[in-house]
């Protein structure tokens, strides 16, 4: 992965001054903070309708401008049934539509790559799955929240625990949502000075002070989270304090970008590190020890564990993608396809499907039976597939754009229907609850950064016979 960081990657923000565009959803008006404008691709500045400019969407009170874009509104279903923006956007007092909006960013919007003009030849070679689908119907979205991301290229900063529990980060501190209280709480600040609480073999007891976490991994009480210079922090959700800290690399090019917590096959939980300096890093998550050291030949961007335990999915700085022996750290395969520089990965529950997620703007998903072709090849609208999910139950395929597109396929349709969540943001991260009743987004903007939340739709027939 690029050696880079968020500091100068900003909401649809171009790097070059010179081509630096700007969208804001409030007024053209010199004394606005920055820091309140929505961003974009385009060259399009977008201002509020001066029709408009008095009253509100329902015609009569007096708001002003400002304080009505920007304050903080949450969207409940019904107000989404009604017609109101999921993310509060107010279209109608802008200049432009949102279908308009829309056509701008799918024309204007830079996918990043690695490997030149990888996403273009997909453009040309791939053919999107019709949407139409409908799976999870949209049921709340917060703007309390506020996800954010620390490299452009990592975005798995949001883990639900339950369908009412959800764990991301917020600048330095990693946050807890219940969407059952409505109550936001923070867990761990890592601006502070971070130090373990607990003894273990190979722990820095003197801690880490402004760790930039790059990463996350939740599962049950246990959480994990991986900093830009190799850092590796562990804490007992329901424990105080911290339970472990360890820097895995002193390597000059040290980010940790990508953790998976599992159940090892001997009873026990382990947690895999996947690290830039070519390293997949393997450890006991009751002691705390390294298990296992794997070296590739190129940054290891993503890893994940098959249900089985017996092989793990290896994806990075490399066309390729390798299944690998979780014991001894040999290849066993590999699968060819991809265009360009890989960054997610995820098994199906059944142990012989696994889904590869690439710059080049694809999902390509394969069978450990016949890897000589994916089973199918799912393009995306804007960029990169940052993030994989499959649903517990198997049925579904959630997968994750930088940004605007969430897409939703249906495995019992041979991935040939699908549903298509469709907003403006960055995306942090993606997360099913453990039993699918609920899907997470998190998304981050200046303005507009919020948490979505769309709950699993089902066909209740027996309630027929009622009516």
């Amino acid at each position: 992965m690029s050696f880079q960081q968020a500091d100068g990657f900003d909401y649809m923000e171009e790097e070059d001054d010179e081509e630096e565009q700007e969208v804001d959803f409030v007024d053209d008006d010199d004394e606005m903070n920055d820091d309140n404008s929505f961003r974009g691709d385009d060259d399009e500045h977008i201002e509020v309708d001066d029709a408009d400019a008095d009253a509100d969407a329902d015609g009569d009170v007096q708001v002003d401008d400002y304080e009505m874009l920007t304050k903080v509104t949450d969207t409940s279903s019904a107000q989404a049934r009604r017609g109101k923006d999921i993310q509060g956007i107010p279209w109608e007092r802008l200049n432009v539509t949102r279908e308009n909006y829309r056509l701008t960013r799918l024309e204007q919007y830079k996918n990043y790559e690695n490997i030149p003009e990888s996403g273009q030849l997909i453009d040309k070679e791939c053919k999107q799955v019709e949407k139409g689908g409908h799976y999870f119907d949209f049921f709340h979205n917060t703007r309390l929240v506020k996800p954010t991301i620390l490299h452009f290229q990592l975005r798995n900063l949001i883990w639900a625990t339950s369908k009412h529990d959800v764990y991301l980060m917020s600048n330095y501190s990693v946050m807890h949502w219940s969407s059952l209280t409505g109550n936001l709480s923070e867990v761990l600040n890592f601006s502070a000075h971070v130090a373990p609480t607990e003894r273990h073999a190979g722990s820095l007891l003197e801690g880490f002070t402004q760790t930039q976490i790059s990463t996350l991994a939740v599962k049950d009480n246990l959480m994990v989270a991986g900093g830009f210079q190799g850092e590796l922090t562990c804490k007992r959700l329901d424990k105080k304090g911290v339970s472990f800290c360890t820097r895995t690399t002193h390597d000059d090019n040290a980010i940790t970008n990508a953790l998976e917590i599992y159940d090892s096959l001997r009873g026990g939980i382990n947690f895999m590190a996947s690290n830039n300096d070519c390293g997949l890093r393997v450890y006991d998550m009751e002691t705390f020890q390294q298990l296992n050291h794997f070296r590739f030949p190129w940054p290891v961007n993503h890893t994940s564990i098959s249900p089985d335990r017996r092989l793990i999915s290896v994806v990075g700085d490399n066309l390729h993608g390798l299944l690998v022996d979780p014991q001894n750290g040999r290849t066993v395969a590999s699968v060819e396809g991809h265009l360009d520089f890989s960054f997610a990965s995820a098994w199906h529950p059944d142990g012989r499907i696994f889904a590869t997620g690439n710059q080049d703007k694809t999902c390509r998903v394969w069978d450990i039976r016949r890897l000589a072709s994916p089973l199918a090849t799912l393009k995306g609208n804007l960029g990169a597939v940052r993030s994989l999910r499959f649903s517990s139950d198997g049925q579904f395929l959630v997968v994750a754009e930088p940004a605007d597109f969430v897409h939703i396929y249906n495995t019992k349709a041979d991935y040939k229907q699908r549903q298509e969540i469709d907003f403006f943001g960055e995306i942090s991260g993606v997360s099913l609850s453990p039993d699918d009743e609920s899907l997470y987004i998190g998304i981050w903007d200046r303005t507009y950064a919020s948490l979505l939340q769309y709950n699993r739709k089902h066909s209740y027939s027996y309630l027929d016979s009622y009516l």
